[in-house]
């Protein structure tokens, strides 16, 4: 969210560095649409609130949310997300980056810190987040592979250990392996000790592979059911596979987690599918269930010691500068990126050519 400081002194006391421009480079957004809805252009750095900081963005990573709230759709999102506009107005929620301003409220942190985490408007030079939505970078990581972790890294540590509970020589099926969510997914429940298959394209199956996986089911070339092995877990990841196929390859007390969706009807995407997991669950052995991720930094301080200790990697397999997020969110869209993309912010660039500079401010 763009504001200006309050006036109401909710703001309190801050620390803050002398080096904050009071304009940015960031990526703005007026109305819902396609990536050419997004401008590359000048508007004010946003104010901290209580409990809050500003962060010199690093890097940012581009995820489905991001296009789910470019877009607008399913149309149900919108009263979160603003019913004729986005309330927020640049987008990006994972990132890295310096503390560069602290509020009076908080604690954790302060001027000069190396942090992760989940903020508002990510694809910019300045970006604020709450305090209890970070997490410090371990050392010797940079801030590209940082940036990649938040919303994939704490979705898939949730689900593979809190909502599926994977234990010790499980046979664990996720589609969608590939992706951001499921490359943090893969490693995780493999690092726990359990047998993983992935499914992804074929191009991507040696990176899955490189991740955990003991075998890849290439969907281009093989259904799901193609192994023959009835799964304990099946982790669906941004799919649309019938619940009916799904529960064919799962143990008759068996576990599915469906994490997100794609497809489905305009209004709704794909969130009907889990609506009727949960409905079905309720009549069968099987456990059939959804969530919704929670962001705080308990999860991000666990992620921090995985990567810390190498036990988790991030999968980055795309870079891109600020002015071409709009390509690397279609080609994202477009199942062309293995693992994560993220943003790289420079912000030695002095740009006086970025589209709209005078009035989007």
């Amino acid at each position: 969210m763009i504001s200006e400081k309050l006036s109401d002194g909710s703001v309190g006391t801050t620390s803050t560095s002398p080096r904050v421009p009071p304009t940015m480079r960031a990526i703005v957004q007026r109305r819902y649409g396609s990536t050419d809805a997004l401008h590359h252009t000048i508007t004010a750095t946003p104010a901290v609130r209580d409990g809050e900081v500003l962060i010199a963005v690093s890097a940012a990573a581009v995820d489905r949310a991001t296009w789910h709230l470019m877009t607008g759709r399913p149309y149900a999102a919108r009263l979160a997300y603003g019913l004729r506009r986005p309330k927020t107005p640049i987008p990006g929620c994972g990132l890295a980056g310096t503390v560069v301003e602290v509020s009076g409220q908080v604690e954790r942190f302060d001027v000069g810190d190396r942090v992760f985490g989940i903020g508002r408007g990510a694809f910019s030079e300045y970006a604020t987040a709450a305090e209890d939505q970070l997490a410090l970078i371990p050392n010797g990581l940079d801030f590209e592979a940082a940036a990649a972790v938040p919303d994939s890294g704490l979705t898939a540590l949730q689900a593979v250990t809190e909502v599926a509970q994977v234990a010790v020589g499980q046979s664990v099926l996720i589609i969608g392996a590939s992706g951001g969510v499921g490359s943090f997914a893969t490693q995780i429940a493999s690092n726990i000790g359990a047998d993983v298959t992935g499914v992804c394209s074929g191009a991507k199956a040696e990176l899955v592979r490189s991740l955990g996986a003991s075998r890849v089911i290439d969907y281009q070339r093989a259904a799901i059911e193609s192994e023959g092995t009835n799964y304990d877990v099946v982790l669906d990841i941004g799919g649309n596979t019938p619940l009916r196929r799904l529960r064919n390859v799962m143990q008759a007390r068996g576990t599915l987690v469906i994490v997100g969706g794609e497809g489905g009807g305009r209004w709704f995407g794909g969130a009907d599918r889990q609506v009727r997991a949960l409905a079905w669950s309720r009549f069968t052995t099987q456990r059939l269930t959804t969530f919704i991720a929670t962001e705080h930094h308990e999860g991000l301080d666990t992620l921090a010691r995985m990567l810390a200790d190498s036990s988790v990697v991030s999968a980055v397999t795309r870079r891109c500068a600020l002015a071409d997020a709009p390509r690397a969110i279609d080609d994202l869209v477009a199942g062309r990126i293995a693992g994560k993309a993220v943003i790289v912010i420079d912000h030695g660039i002095i740009d006086h050519d970025v589209s709209e500079a005078a009035g989007a401010s």
